[in-house]
């Protein structure tokens, strides 16, 4: 096959896999759109209206159609992301780079830790409400749950840091070194502004890993929902627009996200070529 057919043959495979990625995000985009409140989730389109984007934040006259019950549960969501993306990032750095150097029991440590990501979520939730009940621990998405999204975001953290100090320059800090200055201080002044845009991936991940997790917040939750377990309790009842809507609404966070992400980003890049331009000079 010639080097046309392939990229042809490329393209068109590219374009079916985005396709299949984002049809149904088109899809719910389009549903979100129905009027109401006796439109529903089916095609054709009744009437374009954006009467279920107003239904979300109570804008609309009261109807059989019971507002959904996001408020409570998107704050709980974006807290315990919040959380996990602040702990695991932490731990993610701290562990990275304790493997700068080799130490016994080196490999068993580093399987220990991506044990987190392989257990399936149903059998590590399953088991932390049973240990919990056991134990007389009371299960709450600040406690219980907030301990297994560490240990399921901790491991992506840690192979994001791990994969930065593998291409980090040990050379710089030597030269910080030799100048006098503490380890401490040259981790905060030389090291960490050089493997900040690794920290904002690995933040990333954890905030987007722990703030749509489910199966392992199913059993360690508790009475409180967090935002997956309210709208699956909603679909369980009845599917309406509004849950299309909000999730619109949700997909341009997470792109607002990307972008505030890709912003910084490139800032953490810029400074990190000036400050390696300054120590070149």
């Amino acid at each position: 096959m010639q080097a046309g057919g392939i990229k042809l043959t490329l393209g068109v495979y590219i374009a079916l896999f985005l396709t299949f990625l984002y049809a149904p995000l088109m899809v719910l985009a389009i549903l979100s759109f129905q009027i109401g409140p006796e439109g529903g989730p089916q095609f054709p389109i009744i009437e374009w209206s954006t009467y279920w984007y107003q239904h979300l934040f109570g804008l609309t006259p009261p109807s059989r159609i019971a507002p959904l019950p996001i408020k409570e549960a998107l704050f709980r969501s974006l807290a315990l992301a919040i959380m996990t993306m602040i702990v695991s990032t932490v731990l993610g750095v701290s562990a990275a780079q304790a493997f700068r150097k080799r130490f016994r029991g080196q490999n068993f440590v580093f399987y220990l830790i991506v044990l987190g990501m392989m257990v399936p979520g149903v059998l590590v939730g399953l088991g932390m409400a049973l240990v919990s009940n056991e134990l007389g621990v009371a299960r709450h998405w600040w406690g219980t749950a907030f301990v297994l999204h560490v240990v399921y975001t901790f491991p992506f953290a840690f192979l994001v840091m791990l994969a930065i100090f593998n291409r980090f320059d040990q050379s710089v800090e030597e030269a910080a070194w030799s100048l006098g200055v503490s380890p401490a201080r040259t981790f905060r002044k030389v090291t960490f502004p050089l493997i900040f845009p690794g920290v904002l991936s690995a933040m990333l991940f954890a905030f987007t890993l722990s703030y749509d997790e489910f199966s392992r917040t199913l059993f360690a939750s508790g009475r409180d929902l967090t935002l997956p377990l309210a709208i699956y309790g909603t679909f369980s009842v009845e599917v309406h627009p509004n849950v299309f809507a909000f999730g619109v609404l949700t997909t341009l966070f997470s792109f607002a996200l990307l972008s505030v992400y890709a912003i910084l980003m490139m800032l953490s890049m810029r400074r990190a070529k000036r400050i390696a331009i300054q120590e070149e000079a």
